[in-house]
């Protein structure tokens, strides 16, 4: 993979380091002093992160996302008619004004657009994009409250599957037995031989 995304992004923005949730808490594990939290960030950042990843898997976004126009309302076109509601859940995590929330939010998903598209270069078409944002989405969700329900509201249960913010030969197994489920023989294969290097 690249560099981080939530790590280029959060460092271009000037807010404190994001805090890996914790998968029992939903809570951001406590490893840094309080001061360095910023609830926003914590927030805003992995929300649209996911919600790129998932308006990116289909081919037409993608290409959006690589040469889009990025003064276009990209709120509206990564939350969709779900915009609103994901402004108020991250408004009430940040216990900011739903105002100061969507300046701050369109701020952000602006330079999430642009870190990508310098990540993808050369390449630079749809394709790059949805490889990036597929290899990020495990670290994305490391991050991401799942009380913000994201998942939830653009449809994909794998955004809010607590077992992407746990680590260790566990969650290894965890999605061995859903790629097992999933029927992708590939994918199992290749997650039981990763947890076998965990053990």
């Amino acid at each position: 993979m690249k560099n981080s995304l939530i790590k280029t992004i959060q460092q271009n923005l000037g807010y404190p380091p994001l805090q890996e949730i914790d998968a029992n808490t939903d809570e951001p594990l406590v490893n840094d002093d309080a001061k360095t939290k910023n609830p926003l960030s914590q927030a805003a950042i992995p929300a649209i992160l996911a919600a790129l990843y998932q308006y990116s898997r289909a081919d037409e976004a993608a290409e959006t996302i690589a040469h889009g126009d990025l003064s276009a309302d990209w709120l509206a076109f990564i939350f969709g008619d779900q915009k609103e509601t994901v402004l108020v859940h991250i408004a009430d995590y940040a216990g900011l004004s739903a105002d100061d929330t969507i300046m701050m939010l369109t701020i952000i998903v602006k330079e999430s657009i642009t870190v990508i598209r310098k990540e993808i270069q050369p390449d630079g078409g749809m394709m790059a994009v949805k490889e990036l944002l597929g290899e990020s989405k495990d670290d994305i969700l490391l991050y991401l409250p799942a009380s913000l329900q994201i998942g939830k509201l653009l449809h994909d249960d794998t955004i809010d599957d607590s077992t992407h913010k746990m680590g260790g030969p566990f969650s290894i197994l965890m999605h061995a037995i859903g790629g097992a489920f999933s029927g992708s023989d590939t994918d199992e294969n290749s997650s039981v031989n990763n947890l076998n290097d965990h053990i």
